[in-house]
């Protein structure tokens, strides 16, 4: 049987490629409204960043969202993913931790 293809994304941040599932997605919702979207399945243009809040902070200071999201990013809206990120960096890394164990335990 052949290896499943684990799909890439580079964080906007480091410009380090990871597996999709060890990246935080921010997404441009068709309204226009950025969040994060830890299910990675919300309509809308997203962008990824490492689950580190360096690489948020350098986000934020190279506005590499403005970028990746093609629209500029307010101040209010960096401040309040900022709020948001701290908060699910905790959820999403444990979540992480259980999709290791889970590959562990099929090898």
């Amino acid at each position: 049987m052949r290896p499943r293809k684990i799909p890439l994304r580079k964080c906007v941040a480091c410009q380090q490629m990871m597996p999709k599932k060890e990246l935080i997605r921010i997404v441009r919702t068709p309204d226009e409204t950025v969040l994060i979207d830890l299910t990675g399945k919300k309509a809308g243009r997203g962008a990824y960043l490492c689950g580190k809040v360096a690489c948020f902070k350098l986000a934020k200071k190279t506005k590499a969202l403005d970028r990746a999201l093609k629209q500029p990013v307010g101040a209010e809206i960096y401040d309040q993913l900022e709020q948001d990120f701290i908060a699910v960096e905790d959820t999403f890394n444990a979540g992480k931790d259980r999709i290791d164990d889970d590959d562990e335990a099929e090898a």
